[in-house]
This record gives C-alpha cells, structure tokens and sequence, in this order.
C-alpha cells in the first residue's frame, strides 16, 4: 500500500508559479509510474504530466506542455510539479497518483492505482 500527500497548493496571481510536492509513505516509489491530474469545479479528472519509474521520460497535455514540468526523487520518495506561466483556467484541485505499472505512462486516471487527497490551486486573473 501507497499513501500519498499532496502539497504547495495556493493562491496565485496569472502568470505566476507554483510548486506542488507528493510525498509518499509506506513503499519506496522508485517501481512506480507517477502521474498528476486535476480536476475543476463541473469537470471531470484530467491527466496532466506523468513521469516513468527512473525519471528519464515525462509526458504532458498539450494544455500545460512548456508552462509545467514533473520530476522526481526517488531518494526522497517524493514528486513534484513545477507550474510556471499559471493561468485562470489552470485552476483545480490537483492529485498526485501512482501505477504499479512502471512500463506506462498512462493518461487515463482508471490506469493509477493509488491516489492523495488533492491540493487546491487558484489562479486568479
């Protein structure tokens, strides 16, 4: 079992930046694929940024491509998000989550198999 805790949420201005951390306990995350996805108010899960077991290959949504970028540590068994160029339409609750599957980077949320609890992100214009 993986518990995860999202972090570094907030209140930012358009334009902005912010940092979100995923903090995992109870096994090591260097087996997992690790994903971010957010979710606005009336609208369902979306996929975000996905990062492979070893760090070495990362994927975005289109939405967020040169503005975000996932990283992790696997030594600190915690994940990050690095938002840059924060937009109004960038706000949401966003989640960390994690597949066992470490030979995927998948884009759909029924593919992850541990999820945290959200932290909220509000861009205001």
């Amino acid at each position: 079992q993986v518990q995860l805790v999202e972090s570094g949420g907030g209140l930012v201005q358009a334009g902005g930046s912010l940092r979100l951390s995923c903090a995992a306990s109870g096994r090591t995350l260097s087996s997992y694929t690790m994903g971010w996805f957010r979710q606005a108010p009336g609208k369902e899960r979306e996929f975000v940024a996905a990062i492979n077991w070893s760090g070495s290959s990362t994927n975005y949504a289109d939405s967020v491509n040169g503005r975000f970028t996932i990283s992790r540590d696997n030594a600190k068994n915690t994940v990050y998000l690095q938002m840059n160029r924060l937009k109004p339409e960038d706000t949401a609750v966003y989640y960390c989550a994690a597949d066992r599957n470490m030979y995927r980077m998948a884009t759909e949320s029924r593919r992850y198999d541990y999820w945290g609890q959200g932290t909220q992100v509000f861009v205001s214009s």
